[in-house]
């Protein structure tokens, strides 16, 4: 581990990122961008070997254990990065996420529901509160929480929508309220004059573990909106729902 002091680049915490999207966005924003990224994972094994392959290509990469349910190990999480990093970190990804049922959203199991909202829509929560701090430290800090297009209102209203079918109320749910955790981030950091910018990405339907591997979307394409988001000039967007065509309706 270099000397906190010495380290002068930006750094990115991606969570669930030993595999799929989250492993390409570390990758993209180290390899494009000379950030120091921290590959956030629940195995420490797997976040060690992911972080070797990014190492491998000549990125700065970190492993960092961190299970998004568990708070205590969140908070182990930002000790490590305020002691090995400086005190600072300039970008969060909330990538990490699980889809645990295809059925009705009456034939729902509630276990299942609850621990899809505790991993896409708390476990953010808690990242995001936890890591505040040190983003605040930045002078340009970053959120991007990885949404989809099945979190908005609009578009599952929509009986015309591409995916209209999909009525996953346990993920589907999952996702909105994430989107609002964007919103009301927002509101806050601009209230406080922060130049903080939280957004909220949407991948497309990308072939990865999630997913069952089908999807027309590769890893790089699902990465990129999210890229483009952790890595904002100081006017770019505040609070809003985006993916590669631009705004996606709430």
């Amino acid at each position: 581990m270099s000397n906190p002091s010495s380290n002068k680049k930006r750094v990115a915490l991606i969570t669930g990122a030993n595999k799929g999207i989250g492993y390409e966005i570390a990758r993209q924003l180290g390899q494009d961008h000379g950030m120091t990224v921290l590959v956030g994972a629940r195995d420490v094994a797997r976040g060690s070997e992911a972080a070797e392959k990014l190492t491998a290509l000549g990125i700065d990469a970190r492993a960092v254990q961190l299970d998004v349910t568990d708070p205590t190990s969140v908070e182990a999480a930002a000790s490590q990065i305020e002691h090995d990093l400086g005190g600072k970190l300039d970008v969060l990804v909330n990538n990490a996420g699980i889809a645990l049922e295809n059925v009705a959203p009456s034939q729902t199991g509630l276990e299942n529901y609850r621990l899809t909202h505790l991993t896409n829509a708390f476990g953010p929560l808690v990242v995001a509160k936890t890591m505040l701090p040190l983003l605040k430290r930045s002078e340009a800090g970053r959120i991007v929480n990885m949404s989809s297009g099945l979190g908005s209102l609009t578009q599952n209203s929509d009986p015309s929508w591409e995916f209209a079918g999909v009525k996953l109320v346990a993920y589907n749910s999952s996702k909105a309220a994430l989107n609002m955790q964007t919103v009301l981030f927002a509101a806050e950091l601009a209230a406080e004059g922060s130049p903080i910018k939280i957004n909220s990405a949407c991948p497309g339907y990308v072939a990865t573990d999630l997913t069952n591997h089908q999807g027309p979307r590769k890893v790089e394409d699902g990465a990129r909106e999210a890229v483009r988001l952790a890595t904002l000039p100081a006017d770019g967007p505040n609070g809003g729902f985006f993916n590669e065509d631009g705004p996606i309706p709430w």
